[in-house]
């Protein structure tokens, strides 16, 4: 990326994960001005065989070839509607979240997300039960007093906001173990980390068990406005009970169907993996960065509050753009195309300000 002046930065945060296949991707400026050139939209009152298309496509990457799509324009509206179809699936009213949890700032998904400081007084909704991450014990104690209360689960693979904090795949089967004894809908939310951003198509796939719903956005149209829900086919999505104005327009179908169509011809998902595994296993190496964590091109570590000026170092002396989740985590999300020549001018750029920060602070405790 370069600025106004001409100054280049390495983008390793992608917008919240939002850039999958790298900014102006030939093929995706391409597939969107070809489509602009034809109808940019009309409304879901007709028949758009985009959409299809698109299903088809993200069927066979993600490996879900059987699952409904219902389309829509962000994180929080897939959420939204994966709650909601939850609730109209099993009649139930009782949703179970996790500290930390993000899954967006509108009604119900704000109202399962673990932050008071974005839930207006409107928003507050007693259904919500928030439960300890990765916390299989609490997690089975309240299906045990209130399973056949319990309309769904909803949990991330990977927090992002949250501090990149990964589910054990053995709290994920769990969900999975519980959600089918008590008639509960697993809810996937891939918002962040799905869309092939950490060697799978969606985090979750690492448990080897399947959600009931996964919700998609952000990496979906790499940048372009658009989200959904792929659903499982004993779940009923009757017409007119979901319903959008904007989502699965034609443009934002190409987007997609471009940011697939590249993942799947320059093999993102495994690039992901192997350059993921890469930076980890680098970033484990720096002396004094604490807990690296995460999967594939979803990468956290903790800093040190003597070090607590390195993102922003990072960034102006370096021009190199970094994510964070408070107090101290950096995070790291940037395009599944990152090249090794890229990821070791970022781990350069750590390791050089690492040095310098700890010299001052060496000097400032003499």
């Amino acid at each position: 990326m370069w600025d106004d002046k001409g100054v280049k930065y390495l983008d390793m945060y992608g917008g919240h994960a939002v850039i999958s296949i790298g900014h102006t991707h030939p093929h995706y400026v391409e597939r969107i001005t070809e489509q602009l050139n034809k109808v940019g939209f009309y409304s879901n009152s007709v028949h758009i065989p985009l959409q299809e298309e698109l299903a088809e496509k993200l069927g066979n990457l993600s490996g879900k070839k059987d699952y409904q799509l219902f389309l829509c324009n962000s994180g929080a509206e897939a959420n939204e509607n994966a709650l909601k179809l939850a609730s109209f699936h099993n009649k139930r009213k009782k949703v179970i979240a996790f500290k930390k949890s993000f899954h967006g700032r509108t009604s119900l998904a704000v109202a399962a997300t673990d932050n008071p400081a974005i839930v207006a007084p409107v928003n507050q909704n007693p259904n919500i039960i928030f439960l300890p991450f990765n916390d299989e014990n609490s997690l089975e104690a309240i299906f045990r007093a209130q399973g056949d209360q319990i309309s769904s689960v909803i949990v991330e693979g990977i927090q992002g906001v949250g501090g990149i904090n990964v589910a054990t795949e053995s709290f994920l089967r769990t969900i999975r173990s519980l959600c089918n004894d008590y008639d509960a809908v697993f809810i996937a939310d891939g918002v962040q980390d799905g869309y092939a951003r950490t060697g799978k198509f969606f985090s979750h796939d690492y448990s080897g068990v399947n959600a009931d719903i996964y919700s998609m956005a952000k990496g979906m149209g790499n940048g372009f406005p658009i989200g959904g829900i792929i659903i499982a086919p004993h779940i009923e999505a009757r017409p007119l009970i979901l319903g959008t104005t904007f989502g699965g327009n034609h443009l934002a179908c190409a987007a997609a169907l471009a940011v697939l169509e590249v993942i799947e011809k320059e093999d993102l998902m495994s690039n992901a993996l192997s350059i993921g595994n890469y930076l980890t296993e680098e970033l484990k190496n720096i002396h004094g960065l604490e807990q690296v964590r995460g999967k594939g091109l979803m990468i956290g570590f903790d800093v040190p509050e003597s070090w607590k000026e390195l993102r922003k170092n990072l960034l102006w002396k370096h021009h190199i753009f970094t994510g964070e989740a408070k107090p101290h985590v950096i995070r790291l999300l940037p395009s599944l195309a990152l090249q090794k020549k890229d990821a070791d001018i970022f781990l350069e750029a750590v390791r050089e300000e690492i040095n310098e920060l700890s010299t001052l602070h060496n000097l400032a405790n003499k």
